[in-house]
């Protein structure tokens, strides 16, 4: 973003939190779905801005954080052979498998690098042809066509040795998850800019429609977030169910036809298994049978096998939105960055990282 002051203005945010306690009559609880958007509130404490009435609870936009443990395990296993380089993005790296993780086979002497697009992945392939090179593909809608296009041009240059562990997962089934549990007391949710960037909003229609709840898709900056809830507060004080677009900037409806098209060239739509939540129907992508030689799993044929969470970790009470990481009794002590015992905790997107870089710092 060119322009960052302007979103970041302290009277502009003190202007909207005041609007925001005009507005509202009783308690209301929204689900901002991003963990960008949940760094971006506790960075900055949007959450202690608001009045008590309104509750923020974040999300599973993590998809560092919802990969499954399984996934982690066949990376790991897929780094440790001989004549293999695994890329990978950074924060990746140290994310707990059921032993061990990445950076520690990189350590242990394994070939892992870490890489800002798996484009990259590509070059290191044209440039190493005697040894096999491997992405692990992690990503929601945002990252998944950039994915695409890596599988396009490695078919187009006709490298053999690259292949990919896919693990990109899709937004809107998730929501839909999460609205459906008994338990559920969301009212309203903020949806993530950057994949509605990609995949416009017209998804989460009969899903406001269907459940009855309002949907504002939202950028990342603090004001956009505050004009999110004013937004969506709103439209539940109003008892409307619309999807909204505070993100104007970047978001249209239909999202980016030629991002989408590259997108459902490559991949089709499969079960997948988010990683504290459970397998949700429809939730993932897997490469169409035409790319199949460029599977990592189907080139290795790996072992995995199911992996429990540890029992002190709540990382799946935290992703569903049922807990916040102050309630883990392991945060901050037996849990923290260098010795992560979940995926929240490790990731740049994570609630536990976002609390114990922020809100534990403060005191808070």
């Amino acid at each position: 973003m060119k322009y960052v002051s302007e979103y970041r203005d302290k009277e502009s945010a003190l202007k909207y939190t005041g609007l925001i306690k005009k507005l509202v009559t009783r308690e209301w609880s929204i689900m901002e779905v991003c963990g960008g958007q949940t760094h971006t509130i506790v960075k900055y404490g949007i959450d202690q801005l608001l009045p008590d009435s309104v509750t923020l609870i974040h999300g599973p936009g993590c998809p560092v954080c919802v990969t499954p443990i399984e996934l982690i395990d066949q990376a790991i296993s897929i780094a440790g052979l001989e004549n293999v380089i695994l890329c990978s993005f950074g924060d990746m790296l140290r994310v707990p498998g059921s032993c061990s993780d990445l950076l520690g086979v990189k350590a242990s002497g394994g070939d892992v690098r870490m890489v800002y697009s798996p484009i990259d992945a590509i070059a290191i392939a044209a440039g190493n042809p005697e040894k096999e090179i491997v992405f692990f593909a992690v990503g929601f809608e945002t990252t998944a066509p950039v994915t695409a296009a890596a599988v396009l041009q490695a078919e187009h240059l006709g490298l053999d040795n690259f292949s990919m562990l896919v693990s990109h997962v899709l937004v809107p089934p998730a929501i839909e998850v999460v609205l459906s549990g008994e338990d559920c007391a969301i009212q309203g949710f903020l949806a993530a800019g950057h994949v509605c960037t990609v995949m416009g909003y017209t998804e989460y229609e009969p899903i406001a429609e269907k459940y009855g709840v309002p949907i504002v898709v939202t950028g990342f900056e603090p004001l956009d977030i505050l004009e999110g809830i004013h937004m969506c507060l709103k439209q539940l004080e109003e008892g409307r169910t619309d999807v909204e677009n505070q993100y104007l900037r970047s978001v249209s409806r239909e999202g980016n036809r030629t991002a989408i098209e590259i997108m459902r060239r490559v991949f089709e739509i499969t079960d997948r298994k988010w990683r504290g939540i459970g397998r949700i129907p429809g939730s993932g992508l897997r490469l169409r049978e035409r790319f199949a030689r460029f599977d990592a799993g189907k080139k290795y044929e790996v072992s995995s096998h199911e992996v429990d969470e540890p029992e002190i970790c709540i990382s799946g009470e935290v992703l569903r939105g049922n807990k916040k990481p102050l309630e883990c009794a392991a945060f901050g002590n037996v849990c923290t960055p260098e010795h992560p015992l979940g995926a929240p905790m490790v990731s740049a997107e994570g609630a536990c990282a976002a609390y114990y870089r922020y809100r534990l710092a403060r005191g808070k």
